[in-house]
């Protein structure tokens, strides 16, 4: 079993990407930010993994994954207005449990940078597969979309895929990402 992390500061689209992938309405959804407090946990089911891409567990896997409340507040450099210092906690262990992370941002905020110093300590400190994912790109224009991605390429030393969970954009590219991931998890 795979457990994903799906993290990223308030309102950035965690929660109604677990949905999208899930397929139902597994998570609370609202433009409010702060509607998921602690984490939510549903299995994914087995995802075929393509036979071009090297998998010592054989064909398929199982995937968990993991809504995580937002970290951060948007805004500002703040803790997320509904988590208690023991919630926060509670996230970040289970996080840090985890076996592969979606780092969320939203495209019409930017880089968090409370989520950078995050992304930092899991990549380097705890070696997690993080895959950067730049949401609601429907939102802004495309110019703008370009400049976050060189934003996350000098700051998270990384590529980020671009998403909308309105129009399904990116979508097979980060469960193709998921499945290439998983082949290094163990």
């Amino acid at each position: 079993m795979i457990k994903i992390a799906i993290i990223g500061a308030e309102n950035a689209g965690k929660s109604t990407l677990m949905n999208t992938l899930i397929g139902g309405r597994v998570s609370e959804v609202e433009s409010l930010p702060g509607t998921t407090k602690g984490t939510i946990r549903r299995r994914f089911g087995k995802l075929r993994i393509p036979k071009s891409v090297k998998n010592p567990m054989g064909g398929a896997d199982e995937f968990v994954l993991i809504d995580t409340a937002g970290l951060f507040d948007p805004q500002m450099e703040l803790r997320g207005k509904v988590l208690s210092e023991e919630r926060f906690r509670k996230v970040l262990e289970e996080i840090v449990s985890s076996d592969m992370i979606v780092h969320m941002i939203d495209a019409t905020v930017g880089l968090h940078r409370g989520m950078e110093r995050l992304h930092h300590i899991l990549k380097f400190r705890y070696g997690k597969p993080i895959i950067v994912v730049i949401n609601k790109v429907d939102l802004v224009p495309r110019e703008r979309v370009e400049e976050m991605k060189e934003t996350v390429k000098k700051r998270l030393e990384q590529d980020a895929l671009v998403l909308s969970l309105v129009t399904g954009e990116g979508l097979n590219e980060l469960v193709e990402r998921l499945a290439y991931y998983a082949q290094y998890v163990r």
